[in-house]
Order: structure tokens, then sequence, then C-alpha cells
């Protein structure tokens, strides 16, 4: 059958079509044989065998390969321009410097799959089994990747700009450095993930998870995170300016050094956080509760606390200068050394 099918493809992509269409009901087993010296451009070749195929480099532009199975295949530097690969298992292949623009990849299996350096601007990755993927400096510019499964994929260096990721999980990822620019991150799960040093301006992060992410460093200027979870996150000289930070949950991260100028975080819960100088400058933070929570040397200059909780909170050598703490509990709270609302030094 494999040969057969050679044999109609070797006349020409038509005639190779005009046979799949015919044996629609046959699932052509082409694989080990080589298809090096065939053009495939617009072949269609769903549900094929090719597992371990051959086809680095070769020029697959609008290829179909719905359903196929390529697992372990070398697709090195292949040209798969808007080709058809949705349902496809390509566990365990190649695909690193690849072509996949625009290709359909909807629900595919890219587990541990190297897709390292390849192009995918504006792929269909929706529900794609992309766990422990290698996709180091990947260039996913405006992909789709809702709902993919990405734990513990290798993202770094990725250029993740305007992607959309709503409801991916990525758990545990490793982003670092990653470009995420504009990108909508809505009710993802990124427990863990690692986003040192990203690029996340102007996310759109609403009721987005990262429990224990690691963001120190990153540039979150203008993000809107709100309702998103980030306990026990660490933040730390990370870039906040102006962000969407309303209702988020904060509690015992760690944001040392992080500049927050001018972000809402009203009603935000910040509940024994770390925010040793931490820039809070005209921040939003009225009905937030920072119970408990580390304001050792926080610029909190003409901010807004009203109604904020601090009770028990450690606000020494704090600046409070032309705060708003207009109903806001201090009880039991540190204020050794903290500049008051009105200028002067608490003692």
């Amino acid at each position: 059958m494999s040969q057969n099918h050679l044999t109609q493809l070797s006349q020409g992509v038509p005639v190779g079509n005009s046979w799949r269409v015919e044996k629609a009901g046959v699932n052509p087993i082409l694989n080990p044989l080589s298809l090096n010296n065939l053009n495939l451009r617009e072949a269609l070749l769903n549900n094929s065998d090719l597992r371990e195929i051959d086809l680095s480099q070769m020029d697959c532009c609008m290829v179909r390969l719905k359903g196929s199975d390529l697992r372990g295949a070398n697709l090195q530097e292949a040209i798969l321009y808007t080709a058809d690969l949705s349902h496809v298992n390509l566990s365990q292949a190649n695909l690193i410097g690849a072509d996949l623009r625009e290709a359909i990849l909807d629900e595919a299996n890219l587990r541990r799959t190297a897709i390292n350096v390849a192009t995918l601007c504006m792929a269909e990755l929706r529900a794609a089994n992309l766990r422990e993927t290698q996709l180091y400096k990947a260039n996913l510019n405006q992909a789709n990747l809702s709902y993919v499964d990405g734990s513990m994929a290798n993202f770094q260096e990725a250029d993740l700009k305007q992607t959309n990721l709503t409801g991916a999980t990525l758990y545990t990822a490793n982003l670092h450095k990653a470009n995420l620019k504009g990108a909508n991150l809505n009710q993802a799960d990124l427990r863990e993930a690692n986003f040192s040093c990203a690029n996340l301006q102007d996310v759109n992060g609403r009721k987005v998870n990262l429990s224990r992410a690691i963001l120190c460093a990153a540039n979150l200027v203008g993000a809107t995170l709100h309702s998103a979870t980030l306990r026990r996150a660490n933040v730390s000289l990370a870039n906040l300016c102006m962000a969407n930070l309303g209702e988020v949950n904060l509690r015992e991260a760690i944001a040392v050094g992080a500049n927050l100028i001018g972000a809402n975080l009203n009603t935000a819960d910040l509940r024994m956080a770390n925010l040793t100088d931490t820039d809070f400058r005209e921040a939003m933070l009225n009905q937030a509760n920072l119970s408990g929570a580390n304001l050792n040397n926080a610029d909190l200059s003409m901010a807004n606390l009203s109604g904020a909780n601090l009770a028990n909170a450690n606000l020494s050598y704090a600046n409070l200068r032309r705060a708003n703490l207009w109903s806001a509990n201090l009880d039991g709270a540190c204020l050794h050394g903290a500049i008051m609302p009105n200028g002067e030094v608490y003692s």
C-alpha cells in the first residue's frame, strides 16, 4: 500500500491526492520510506503513519496531515506554512527551526518535541499537548495557545507577543526572558512558572493563577491582573507601575524592591507579604488587607490607604507622607521611624 501511494505521489500532488480520495478508507503507512525527492506542497496525507519519517528542510506548505502519526519524525527546518497538523501525534519529533506560520496544530500531541527557534506566528495550537516541550527562542507571536497543556515546557526567550494563552496550563514552565507583551493570560494556570526577567507589559491576566510563580525583575507595566492569585509568588524587583491588581491575592508574596507606582491594589489581599523597600507611591490600596505585612522602608507617599487593614504590619521607616489613612486600621502596627502623612517622623 505504501509503495502504491508513493507511486501516485511521484506523478504529482494532484494525482496523489486523487488517489487518496479514491482510497479514503485506507490509512497509508509510509515510514520508514523516504519522501525526500517528492513534492509534498498541498499533499493530502491525512491519517498517515509517518513515524520517524525524514522530512527535514522539505517544502510541505499547505500539506494536510490531520490525524497522522509523526512520532519521532525529523522535520527540522521543514516549511509547513499553513499546514494542517490538527490532531497529529508529533511526540518527540524534531521541529527545530521549522516554519509553522499559520499552521493548524489544534489538539496536536507535541509532548517532549523539540521546537526550538521555530516560527509559529499566528499558528493555531488550541488544546495542544506541549508538556515538557522545548520552545527555546521560538516565535509564537499572535499564536493561539488557548487551553494548551504546557506544563514543564521550556519557553525561555520565546516570542509570545499578543499570544492567546486563555485557560492554558503552564505549571512550572520556564519563561525566563520570554516576551509576552500584550498576551492574553485570562484564567491561565501558571503556578510555579518562571517569569524572571520576562516582558509581561500590558498583559491581560484576569483570574490568572500565579501562585508561587517567580516574577523577579519582570516587566509588568500596565498589566491587568484583576482577581489574580499570586499567593507566595516572588515579584521582587518587578516593575508593576500602573498595573491593575484590584482584588488580587498576594498573601505571603515576596515583593522586595518592587515598583508599584500608581498601581491599583483596591481590596487586594497582602496579608503577611514581604514588601520591604517596595515603591507604592500614589498607589491605590483602599480597603486592601495588609495585616502582618512587612512594609519596612516602603515608600507609600501619596498612596490611598483609606479603609486599609494595617493591623500588626511593620511600617518601620516607611514613607507615609501625604498618604490617605482615613479609616485605616493601624492596631499593633510598628511605625518606628516612619514618616507620617503630615511629614513628621514617628517616634
